[in-house]
């Protein structure tokens, strides 16, 4: 797994056979674990236990659990324990065939006596033991980049689990409370340089707002938030969500600054702040992926941002952002 992954514990998978019996919602379970109801229903799938002679034992039961997915690890470490096997996938790797075809061909042919399948030998190549072997020179260009497992830095100690999308209170997502923003990076082409521009949107409103930073580093973009929100009273800065870029690592700077409690979505789910996904394409009309940061200042972004607020939007029942967003300051909402 990527080092950006962390296993069930055998005291999740106790938890989780307590939800079980339960009968709670798998969201809910996802929720009280801090996992994506995915991990959960892939655990459940996986690692329940069959019993076809006595099926009233079926069920998932976590210590069993934990010794199917130990098992499974420990078969994908048959490429070391078996010599002759891992001679002929490296021969095959080094006459140009892809982890697909020589697992295809092993099956086919049936001449192995251990079944290997192309995840295994991806991982293979890619571990930290066989890196060296140089194996990855043999793939196709795209796969050749990819660094060895467990090299990648992880993030989830950046963003803890009391922190994931799947805690953030139900309100919030479906936009019935005022003073939750969401926030993103907009990035430019490489040649104008490391600026970029923080895009933070206001879920219930709509109100943009639009920050200008001179690199990507954490810690200075949360200060400019800081800064750009200190005087909005607390109800109308309560949260801001996010995704997993490095950029929002230092986000307890918020809570520090302003008490705003952050929210981080799954990996590779940008729906999950929508709202600052569709203000990004309505921004990028003024600001696209060519334009030079370096020649704009934070007014001209101001200048933008006020185009975008005084734009009437059909959600808000063709009020503009800006008129929405004093009525709420003004609780006329």
């Amino acid at each position: 797994m990527s080092g950006c992954y962390q296993q069930l514990t055998l005291v999740d998978r106790r938890l989780l056979h307590r939800f079980v019996e339960q009968k709670l919602a798998v969201n809910e379970m996802a929720r009280r674990l801090g996992r994506h109801r995915s991990t959960i229903y892939r655990e459940i799938r996986r690692n329940t236990f069959h019993d076809n002679e006595l099926p009233e034992y079926t069920g998932y039961f976590g210590t069993i659990a934990d010794e199917l997915a130990r098992e499974r690890r420990r078969r994908l470490r048959k490429l070391r324990r078996h010599p002759d096997l891992r001679a002929e996938v490296i021969s095959q790797l080094e006459a140009r065939w892809s982890p697909e075809q020589i697992a295809g061909r092993l099956l086919s042919e049936g001449i192995s006596p251990v079944r290997v399948s192309a995840e295994t030998i991806y991982r293979f190549i890619y571990s930290k033991e066989d890196y060296e072997l140089g194996l990855y020179r043999y793939l196709p260009e795209a796969r050749r980049k990819r660094r060895p497992l467990g090299s990648r830095k992880p993030r989830d100690g950046a963003f803890p689990a009391s922190h994931r999308i799947s805690q953030r209170p139900d309100f919030i997502g479906n936009r019935s409370r005022f003073g939750h923003w969401e926030g993103d990076l907009i990035i430019f082409e490489r040649p104008f340089g490391h600026a970029n521009v923080t895009s933070l949107i206001e879920r219930k409103s709509r109100y943009t707002v639009l920050i200008k930073n001179p690199s990507r580093h954490s810690r200075p973009i949360m200060d400019k938030i800081v800064r750009a929100f200190s005087s909005l009273p607390a109800f109308a800065r309560q949260s801001f969500t996010f995704d997993r870029g490095t950029e929002f690592a230092a986000f307890r700077a918020l809570e520090d600054g302003i008490g705003a409690r952050s929210w981080f979505c799954d990996p590779s789910a940008p729906w999950q702040k929508g709202a600052v996904e569709n203000a990004n394409k309505r921004i990028r009309r003024f600001l696209p992926s060519n334009t030079d940061l370096s020649q704009m200042s934070q007014a001209t972004l101001n200048q933008v941002a006020r185009i975008l607020n005084n734009q009437p939007r059909k959600c808000l029942g063709y009020r503009t952002p800006t008129e929405a967003f004093m009525a709420h300051l003004q609780g006329e909402l």
